[in-house]
């Protein structure tokens, strides 16, 4: 049965919607199928907890289906969460993460008993196919999540040859949900150029609690060698090859002869950083962060450069922002949607490195510039709220659950 009835076509979903929202609201069960969710750490698994989290105050029943992380790693159910765990295997360079196997028979099963009210599809390997699959068969409303531009990725393994087919696959995949999420206005106009269809811009939020300049430790830039009001660069992120790291290095060369006490700290781990820190010894490489020490690390900085162009959006900007950090980064994802070029940080034209680096040089050399641009991040940050975000998502499950109905409505009509 669904939240909302379909009978009369003519009507848009949305409308619909409003038409319904002020009534009683109906608890769902909602399925949502992911390929990485916490503990492990990159921007993806982060955001799907903080939306299952929200579904969950909202009251909703949430089956979260994943492959298992390691052998010890068991399932979690409580009154309104249930895990299932699937076979995975780990991703080539990327040992920490795995890819979920095939499951379509496994799904149907579990779906034919206990059928969910939408499936939401958080990543597009095996185990998000075998879902998909299983959803379109079982006629369940599905929405997918758009995270990682794999198109983009594929050049930088050596896998470019790749491309097409991949963007192609992607396509075919999101178009077969009843809608398509993604970040930014900019990912759905791109989108939406390159043929994909029922898009919808649901934004990113940021924890302000966790991430808060009253963070900021002297202790820990002291253990970083900064003694005084040294200015310190900073990058949070995955030392991998689609980082654009080159970049970086070569911006804090320019930072540091615009100001030659300036230090780089990198937050972070990945293939790349054995050769990184032997090449750039003077720089400090901390590893992997989390939590309130990732948060003391965010906000112990003073400009946080960000040049990566393979982000769906780039949650550290936001987390940066948030830590009161002038930022550096490219007109693009998070940035373009949160960054008001020289009110609350610099922002350079998409893949015009020179002048990436030189407005890095140039922000690093004017303190009171910094400050400036810091205190305005934090107050843009303020404004990011998780309830906002989780209304939108809510709303784009109800929207999924409503254009699937009128698509079986009109299709059972066309065979009766």
């Amino acid at each position: 049965m669904f939240l909302i009835s379909a009978h009369d076509e003519r009507m848009d979903s949305r409308q619909i919607i409003c038409q319904q929202l002020p009534t009683a609201r109906r608890i769902l069960r909602i399925a949502v199928v992911t390929e990485t969710y916490p503990p492990e750490i990159n921007g993806v698994a982060m955001t799907i907890g903080r939306v299952v989290a929200g579904l969950q105050a909202r009251q909703h029943q949430v089956q979260l289906v994943r492959p298992r992380q390691h052998r010890d790693d068991n399932a979690m159910n409580t009154s309104s969460f249930e895990e299932i765990l699937q076979r995975g295997v780990s991703i080539p360079r990327y040992d920490s993460l795995k890819m979920g196997l095939p499951a379509k028979q496994a799904l149907l099963r579990l779906w034919a008993l206990q059928r969910p009210d939408v499936v939401h599809l958080v990543t597009e390997g095996p185990l998000g196919f075998s879902a998909l699959s299983a959803a379109t068969k079982l006629r369940i409303p599905c929405s997918s999540d758009f995270h990682t531009n794999f198109q983009s990725y594929s050049k930088h393994y050596g896998i470019g040859w790749l491309r097409k087919p991949i963007v192609a696959y992607l396509r075919k995949f999101h178009n077969r949900a009843n809608c398509t999420l993604v970040p930014t206005a900019a990912m759905r106009d791109d989108l939406q150029s390159h043929g994909y269809l029922n898009l919808r811009v649901v934004a990113r939020g940021v924890d302000t609690k966790l991430f808060h300049p009253a963070k900021r430790s002297a202790e820990l830039r002291r253990t970083w060698g900064i003694q005084g009001t040294e200015p310190v660069a900073l990058y949070v992120g995955r030392l991998a090859p689609e980082k654009n790291l080159p970049l970086l290095m070569r911006a804090f060369t320019a930072m540091k002869a615009a100001e030659p006490s300036a230090r780089l700290v990198v937050v972070g781990d990945g293939p790349e950083r054995a050769a990184l820190q032997a090449a750039h010894p003077d720089c400090i490489f901390t590893g992997m962060r989390t939590g309130e020490d990732l948060a003391a690390h965010y906000a112990s900085g003073d400009v946080f450069v960000f040049p990566s162009l393979t982000e769906t959006f780039g949650n550290v900007t936001i987390e940066a922002m948030a830590s009161g950090l002038a930022v550096v980064a490219y007109d693009y994802a998070a940035a373009a949607e949160r960054i008001q070029h020289g009110c609350n940080g610099v922002m350079a034209e998409v893949g015009n490195a020179e002048k990436f680096s030189a407005l890095a040089a140039s922000l690093m050399r004017d303190a009171a510039r910094i400050k400036r641009f810091a205190c305005a991040a934090r107050a843009t940050a303020e404004k990011i709220d998780w309830e906002s975000v989780h209304d939108e998502f809510e709303a784009a499950l109800l929207d999924a659950i409503a254009i699937n109905g009128a698509a079986t409505s009109a299709e059972m009509q066309l065979t009766a």
